[in-house]
């Protein structure tokens, strides 16, 4: 067992300028302490240990101490948690708790729970390693301390240089491990709660009753994102007629995430309304003026609906990529464009002429956001573009692809074709009529 170290008691410290470079012995006050080993003035202290003791009878002492850098640890004694609290500076790294110190507002033989004080310490400074110190030979009492939430427990007899300093650096060292992994785990957490936020605002097809096969592709160009700024819906209406939408707000953050959202439960909400065409764009453009955080953004936007027959639909394009359709014996080929109108929020008043599509009995309609085309060309500038997109369709199909596999297969491909990630949102969704 380690030799008793005599006991001293130092003057106060003096936080600026020199100080002597060992203990200087002075009587009890009833004022807070600080024992110092001040080092040269150029020479920086790297640890602060705050001790917490009433100890009137002198018989715990505190031995010089030097960190693993060879620095002295500067020491502050605090008589009660109120003297505590006042010392508990920014620059302190680990408080030295001594358990028979009564908690705040009773005395010791009042107190129930004997880890009251430790309890109070710990709400006290959240951010410090703590370390508990116990009678002599308590090592259940030390073990519970450790359970509630100090760092390590030391006995009172075995208060030594090496044994303390290095139970000193190891609770500070083991502080900043367990806050590093709360920390992470509280950004799992969020992280976790945001996916499913993210996956739940993804839309859900209502296509109950239709004979009309859809799939779908999303990946957003925001780093460890599940949404961004494209959206897409689809959904039956009673009467029969299917109506798909795709849209893109332009930018790629949460704000353009949210808009995006906002647009594609207001066309939901309108189509079951009974609203097509021109009067239910011009209705989005106004949720978009209101809804965006500036005047610069806006919105592309392409809505397909389908005649319950399944064989006509009406197309209307705001600033967006005409859709691509697919028929047997015929090479898939974009819908006619030359009738767009312009992107919703950009002019007030505008208009978005209904163009009549004649799909005919079997066919595979693709809509897309301009991330599936915008993509680069190996290292050089060229981009995909519409026509790279469609000659890739047409040889997919070629190959008997189709469904989610087409999709998957085609954004893939676009992705080694950048060379690694898309920057952009890219969205693309598949509407397949069989025989």
């Amino acid at each position: 067992m380690p030799v008793p170290v005599p006991r001293q008691r130092a003057i106060p410290a003096v936080e600026c300028g020199q100080a002597q470079a060992a203990f200087t012995p002075a009587g009890p006050s009833s004022e807070g302490t600080a024992r110092t080993i001040k080092a040269p003035a150029d020479s920086a202290t790297h640890l602060t240990l705050l001790v917490i003791e009433d100890d009137p009878a002198g018989s715990l002492s505190v031995p010089e101490m030097l960190d693993a850098a060879g620095k002295p640890i500067r020491i502050r004694t605090a008589r009660n948690l109120t003297e505590a609290e006042r010392l508990l500076t920014d620059d302190v790294h680990c408080i030295l708790l001594d358990l028979a110190l009564p908690a705040p507002g009773r005395a010791a033989a009042e107190t129930q729970d004997e880890l009251a004080t430790l309890k109070h310490v710990l709400r006290l400074a959240p951010r410090h390693a703590v370390l508990a110190l116990t009678a002599s030979g308590d090592a259940e009492g030390g073990a519970e301390a450790v359970r509630v939430g100090a760092q390590d427990y030391l006995f009172r007899d075995e208060l030594d240089e090496r044994l303390l300093s290095r139970a000193i650096r190891y609770a500070v060292e083991r502080k900043r491990s367990d806050t590093a992994e709360r920390r992470l785990t509280e950004s799992r957490l969020r992280a976790q709660e945001n996916a499913r936020l993210e996956r739940g605002l993804l839309p859900t097809p209502l296509l109950d009753g239709s004979p009309l096969r859809f799939a779908a592709r999303y990946r957003p160009g925001r780093s460890r994102a599940l949404l961004g700024g494209d959206f897409y819906d689809t959904v039956r209406t009673p009467d029969g007629t299917v109506h798909v939408m795709i849209g893109d707000v332009c930018g790629h953050g949460p704000d353009e995430a949210a808009l995006g959202v906002e647009l594609r439960i207001a066309w939901r909400a309108l189509t079951l309304a009974g609203l097509c065409g021109d009067e239910l764009l011009s209705t989005l453009q106004q949720v978009l003026e209101h809804e965006r955080a500036d005047d610069e953004i806006f919105a592309t936007l392409c809505t397909v609906d389908i005649a319950p027959d399944g064989r006509r639909a009406g197309l209307c394009l705001a600033g967006h990529p005409s859709p691509l359709i697919a028929r047997p014996g015929r090479p898939a080929q974009l819908l006619p464009y030359e009738n767009s109108g312009p992107a919703l929020g950009l002019l007030p008043g505008a208009r978005w002429p209904r163009q009549q599509v004649e799909l005919g009995g079997v066919w595979s309609l693709m809509l897309y956001t301009d991330g599936l085309i915008e993509g680069r060309i190996g290292e050089g500038r060229e981009r995909l573009g519409q026509d790279g997109m469609v000659e890739m369709i047409r040889r997919q199909l070629a190959q008997g692809l189709t469904g989610e596999e087409l999709l998957g297969a085609a954004v893939n491909e676009v992705r080694e074709l950048n060379g690694g990630e898309l920057t952009d949102d890219v969205a693309v969704l598949l509407l397949d009529r069989g025989r």
